[in-house]
């Protein structure tokens, strides 16, 4: 099996030279295993094979580029116990991920004061200001995405 598994590659990797075209489908390839090699398996095993072996080979890496000063803001919820009692909380994330360092705190509600109030704090944390900051479409930051992507302030 192992010797199939092998030929099946080689195919698929010679395959990258040619024109999309004549590419092997999965019925071509078990085809020529059969007449090749004597493989009796059918068709429905090279073809989940093929498949995957495509997929494996579409990993596709976006490099992220952290600039130091560039920070992220995020609202969220949670759930959390104050004094024995389970309540939401909404909490402000703002971190810097050129150093990995972030400042998390918690309100009663996700208004414009708490997004405020999270800002100051944390830029207090920080130290300053960060040169950018990206925002996760918060409600607050967002009111409206317009038809041209444009981002109408809440």
């Amino acid at each position: 099996m192992s010797q199939i598994v092998g030929c099946t590659d080689q195919i698929l990797e010679d395959d990258k030279s040619q024109p999309k075209k004549q590419r092997h489908t999965a019925k071509r390839i078990r085809d020529r295993l059969k007449e090749e090699h004597g493989f009796g398996g059918g068709y429905t095993i090279v073809k989940d094979y093929v498949r995957e072996a495509r997929l494996r080979h579409k990993e596709v890496f976006v490099p992220l580029l952290h600039r130091p000063g560039d920070a992220q803001v995020d609202f969220g919820e949670a759930l959390v116990a104050i004094g024995g009692v389970e309540q939401r909380a909404h909490f402000l994330r703002m971190d810097l991920p050129q150093s990995d360092d972030c400042f998390v705190v918690a309100f009663p509600a996700e208004n414009t004061e708490a997004f405020l109030e999270g800002h100051n704090l944390a830029f207090a944390y920080f130290g300053g200001v960060p040169r950018t900051i990206l925002y996760d479409n918060t409600k607050i930051a967002v009111k409206e995405i317009l038809g041209d992507g444009e981002r109408k302030p809440g």
